[in-house]
């Protein structure tokens, strides 16, 4: 699917948005997301890696009884037995998480129309992610593809090494016009050689078919997925401004076209339709799914999103 090219300037930054990464002061640019980040989250979720991705840890801990929903393969057999009534076994989660992170920077994450450019956001996603996963012995590391390159960032602990991971994949160059993302190749680099259990975060926005299915599936089976989609308002539905030109970064295809009713429904539908395939693809995976826009407030839908999850692990959403 195409996404409409910007009719002209934005004309003003919302306070939701994170900051430009483009211009002259990237390190300035760098500083402010971090405050942001951390004036809003910290105290709320920092330290329980838990409050992003909650779920299953590898220590076992004590059995309950089976609630609807519960995951089948969590059944405490002997103790199941020993009750007559089902019952699955909690588990802790390891006291030392290591976060690898999937960054798409394909030429269509060089677009938007709202508060920033999904760029942006994917780049801000990536600091909110380092940061809540951050201290404990924890370590993160990244792997960012372009379409022209991929750029593979060991996994290390300590704030310094957090900073750095952010400012480097702030300072991948952007890939030409026409160059085509492989978001399944980046995929298959975290996934071979295997790594230890742990959080594998996607960034995305998940243009065009889901053939990198597969290889998140495979990701899922050693560790606990988060899929973070980035959508601009324009990728959903067209304005009704006459004549507007389509454009695809990554084929370099271009068509002017009129925006009529008929053309709007059309464009509207085959977007939900794509929304749709990506959110079972994802669920079919066993990736918890976030949704980030450039016209809304990020952070408050990172919070949102965390405490949802919390709320529906321990039980509070049944």
């Amino acid at each position: 699917m195409t996404a409409p090219s910007p009719a002209g300037p934005r004309t003003g930054r919302s306070h939701h948005g994170p900051p430009s990464l483009r211009g002259g002061n990237l390190e300035a640019a760098l500083r402010t997301l971090e405050l942001s980040v951390r004036g809003r989250l910290d105290g709320l979720l920092q330290g329980n890696h838990l409050g992003l991705l909650p779920g299953p840890g590898s220590d076992p801990a004590e059995a309950r009884p089976y609630r609807a929903g519960d995951d089948v393969r969590r059944m405490d057999w002997a103790v199941t037995a020993r009750t007559t009534e089902p019952h699955v076994r909690e588990t802790i989660a390891d006291r030392e998480l290591e976060t690898w992170v999937v960054v798409d920077l394909s030429p269509s994450l060089d677009f938007g129309t709202a508060d920033c450019e999904k760029r942006d956001l994917a780049v801000a996603a990536l600091a909110a992610v380092a940061h809540l996963t951050r201290g404990g012995g924890n370590r993160i590391g990244a792997i960012v593809s372009t379409g022209a390159e991929t750029v593979r960032i060991p996994a290390r602990g300590g704030l310094a090494h957090t900073r750095s991971v952010v400012r480097r994949v702030a300072e991948v160059p952007r890939a030409g016009d026409g160059t085509r993302g492989d978001l399944t190749a980046a995929l298959e680099q975290l996934r071979r050689p295997p790594r230890r259990r742990g959080l594998a975060v996607v960034i995305s926005d998940f243009l065009g078919e889901p053939d990198w299915e597969r290889s998140l599936r495979g990701l899922g089976a050693r560790h606990d997925l988060l899929a973070v989609e980035v959508l601009d308002p324009r990728e959903l539905d067209l304005p009704d401004v006459g004549t507007v030109v389509l454009a695809d970064p990554e084929t370099g295809r271009q068509r002017e076209v009129e925006t009529t009713p008929l053309l709007r429904r059309e464009y509207a539908a085959a977007a939900s339709e794509h929304r749709d395939r990506v959110a079972d693809a994802l669920r079919r995976c066993g990736a918890a799914h976030l949704r980030l826009r450039t016209d809304s407030d990020w952070i408050s839908d990172i919070v949102r999103f965390a405490l949802a999850r919390k709320r529906t692990w321990s039980g509070g959403g049944r």
